[in-house]
């Protein structure tokens, strides 16, 4: 017997996934609007996605003989700790990347599901796998797919699980039948365009990521600009915020999935990591998302944390990376490290004489 849709879904889950659906390999007209959005200059430095654009606007470019996506969705939301005891200078990161790195993680899944998927059809297939760093538009495919809508702050919106969803597919040469859409459920809520605090969002699912505090924390190799250091306030990776404030995030269903409830990194001293030796550091992101960044991106950023904790007594800490030993943090011995750092003794100079 063909392969069915309703086998491949039952495997996505048994395999880890909290949804799977089906779209048909067509052109979506909103995917053309990728090319205005580089234009306009929104990508910032993410000049990779100037590169691949075509691609990106055509899953046949990704696929040539593609004529089903099959999307999955994975929830990542681990809950929140209690913060009511947090230190001042304690770092925010972005849910996703408090577990391991879902990258590696959802491809190994992807392909356990493709082997299954050759083991069971009755005629061979091409398949393409795509995890983010692959150029496809997850997020439009996954709304093709039926998976739920693309929300105003630009994340996949599930009615009953929300938007804390890492997305991933593969392009397959077979024909499944696809799955049907669901309708947009924002309604006139703007929540999250009032909450960024950098008004990123310029309008609803447009994200100009020069804005971004994720752009900024993760992306940006320069110094974060001046007019953003204030705002980057506890952020150490990415952000949250236009998740958080979403009306369907209030409750969403927690994730048991070991895989990413990892507590690690969210909640630590900017200061304690800050005096660690690099060898440390590394370890505290390895197999993380977080250490795709870099060390010295990721000191530039903690130097800014620190700076904004108005914590004074701090000032001395800043000129000790590494406890001071030499050669024991060469990552803040670095251009863009030093600015943020002459920043945040600034800013910290500033509010002991404030007191």
């Amino acid at each position: 017997m063909p392969l069915t849709s309703a086998d491949v879904k039952a495997e996505a889950t048994r395999l880890g996934c909290d949804l799977c659906g089906v779209a048909t390999a067509a052109a979506l007209p909103e995917l053309q609007y990728l090319n205005e959005w580089l234009a306009r200059g929104f990508a910032g430095e993410m000049r990779y996605l100037h590169r691949s654009a075509e691609t990106r606007t055509s899953i046949e470019c990704f696929l040539p003989t593609v004529r089903s996506v099959i999307v999955t969705a994975t929830l990542y939301n681990a809950g929140e700790a209690d913060a009511s005891d947090r230190a001042p200078d304690a770092v925010e990161v972005a849910r996703y990347a408090r577990g391991r790195d879902y990258h590696v993680v959802l491809a190994e899944r992807l392909e356990a599901l493709v082997a299954w998927m050759r083991a069971q059809a009755d005629t061979p297939f091409d398949a393409a796998i795509f995890v983010d760093k692959h150029h496809v538009q997850e997020r439009s495919w996954a709304a093709a797919a039926g998976l739920g809508w693309i929300g105003k702050n630009g994340c996949v919106i599930h009615p009953d699980l929300g938007s804390w969803l890492l997305l991933a597919g593969v392009a397959v040469s077979l024909d499944l039948a696809p799955d049907r859409l669901q309708l947009d459920q924002c309604g006139s809520c703007t929540l999250c365009l009032d909450s960024c605090p950098t008004g990123a969002l310029v309008e609803p699912k447009v994200l100009d990521a020069t804005q971004c505090l994720a752009y900024h924390t993760i992306e940006l190799d320069d110094p974060i600009p001046e007019p953003y250091r204030e705002a980057v306030g506890h952020h150490w990776f990415g952000c949250d915020i236009c998740q958080a404030v979403c009306p369907w995030n209030l409750a969403p269903p927690l994730t048991t999935d070991a895989t990413w409830t990892s507590q690690g990194r969210q909640g630590m001293r900017a200061s304690d990591l800050w005096l660690m030796p690099d060898h440390e550091l590394h370890r505290v992101v390895d197999g993380s998302a977080m250490e795709r960044t870099g060390l010295s991106r990721l000191r530039r950023t903690l130097a800014l944390n620190i700076g904004n904790s108005d914590d004074p007594s701090l000032v001395g800490v800043l000129a000790r990376p590494g406890q001071g030993v030499r050669n024991a943090a060469p990552s803040a011995d670095t251009a863009v490290v030093r600015d943020a750092v002459a920043w945040a003794q600034e800013r910290l100079r500033g509010h002991d004489e404030r007191e």
